[in-house]
């Protein structure tokens, strides 16, 4: 006879299956980007990027919570590859900017275009039934999101919708 979960354990089974899905998917785009020459930490770099527009070298230090030191680092392989550029404020040439280039922007997209290959072989393998299962609690899901985290995260973080090639408010 099996025996019902509580609805701690119902919670709990589902942030594992959650995590383990996720994780799968993580290590099978991460070995994706590895094959085009981009790393997951540059990637999250572009993203800032793309979401904040252009950030100071020390502002983008404090949003990936390194040093300076490390995000310059990081900034150098970014650029060596062309996905970002760096300013120097005329007025002020201590003071350095990043964003992204039209490059990194394709980069963003070319990921984006893999990351929505791998859901849909993933969707691929569910019937009809289960899709429609998987489509419900999913918009569930990111009702319940929408209303638990703002507010309660302590980050100042927006998701704009945006399109590629045009810069994206600061922060």
């Amino acid at each position: 006879m099996m025996r019902t979960m509580t609805p701690a354990e119902t919670r709990a089974a589902i942030v594992a299956d959650v995590r383990a899905s996720f994780g799968e998917l993580k290590c099978l785009g991460s070995e994706r980007l590895v094959r085009l020459g981009i790393s997951m930490s540059q990637m999250h770099v572009m993203h800032l990027l793309e979401r904040h527009g252009e950030l100071t070298m020390t502002h983008l230090a404090e949003t990936l919570d390194v040093s300076l030191s490390a995000a310059t680092g990081l900034v150098d392989r970014v650029e060596e590859r062309g996905f970002v550029e760096r300013i120097r404020v005329p007025n002020d040439r201590r003071i350095v900017i990043v964003r992204i280039t039209r490059a990194g922007h394709q980069m963003l997209e070319d990921a984006e275009i893999l990351r929505t290959e791998i859901i849909e072989r993933v969707l691929d393998e569910l019937d009809e039934t289960q899709l429609a299962g998987v489509a419900s609690a999913v918009a569930d899901l990111r009702i319940a999101v929408a209303s638990a985290l703002p507010g309660d995260t302590g980050l100042h973080h927006t998701h704009q919708a945006h399109e590629v090639g045009h810069t994206q408010g600061r922060d």
